[in-house]
């Protein structure tokens, strides 16, 4: 189990770092509604990691993913796969990102109706962000295959995806507490860090895209020819 939970938590680090649902859990705070919106955002963003990991976690088992204590080889081609595709969307998100610091940052039009969202758009935009996200698909289905491919009973391969959905949840959990804890005084702090997410949200994203993406093509090429 702690080679799992080694091969995994990089991953999870990856998904809490996603400046676009941390902007918009602070905004759906920031609504009317926010105290009712911000954890229903957040319960749908862990069920969306937790279904799409438990999906790969099921092929996984009868499709054979540990062989002898090892990472079957199909679950390499998948690594290298998913790495290939994180690297050249990093490549794309660098070339998007702004070239000059006073160029205003282009938000998805659906943030500007957010505070027009009701409960049930909430829930399922936390969805979609988890679980059809560019970076955050890759990633919870490649530590879905490496828990999977760990060889372990079926209770701590739930106790391995759990403690992934946690930490990549953190991006999220974090600012929800700090409003439900601190209250109205959490306001300008939360506004800084939207602020920053939103500026640098291209840059992080290429980055995290460019580094995850080299580790899993690493790790899938070290299954290939292992």
């Amino acid at each position: 189990m702690d080679k799992a939970l080694g091969d995994v938590l990089g991953l999870a680090a990856g998904v809490a770092v996603s400046p676009l649902p941390i902007v918009a859990i602070i905004l759906v705070l920031a609504t009317p509604r926010g105290r009712l919106n911000g954890p229903l955002f957040a319960i749908g963003w862990v069920v969306g990691l937790s279904a799409l990991g438990a999906v790969m976690l099921a092929i996984g088992g009868p499709a054979g993913a540990s062989t002898h204590q090892q990472p079957a080889t199909w679950v390499g081609g998948l690594k290298l796969a998913l790495g290939v595709l994180l690297v050249l969307l990093g490549a794309r998100q660098w070339r998007r990102r702004p070239v000059d610091a006073s160029q205003q940052v282009q938000l998805p039009k659906w943030m500007a109706a957010i505070d027009r969202f009701t409960p049930i758009k909430i829930f399922g935009l936390g969805l979609a962000l988890a679980a059809a996200n560019l970076k955050n698909a890759p990633l919870t289905l490649a530590a879905g295959a490496s828990i999977s491919s760990a060889g372990l009973p079926v209770g701590q391969q739930i106790a391995s995806l759990a403690v992934f959905v946690i930490i990549g949840s953190l991006g999220l959990l974090v600012p929800l507490g700090v409003v439900l804890f601190m209250g109205e005084p959490a306001k300008n702090m939360l506004d800084g860090w939207k602020d920053w997410a939103v500026r640098h949200n291209t840059a992080v994203m290429a980055v995290l895209f460019f580094v995850l993406g080299l580790k899993l093509f690493g790790d899938g090429l070290g299954i290939l020819i292992s």
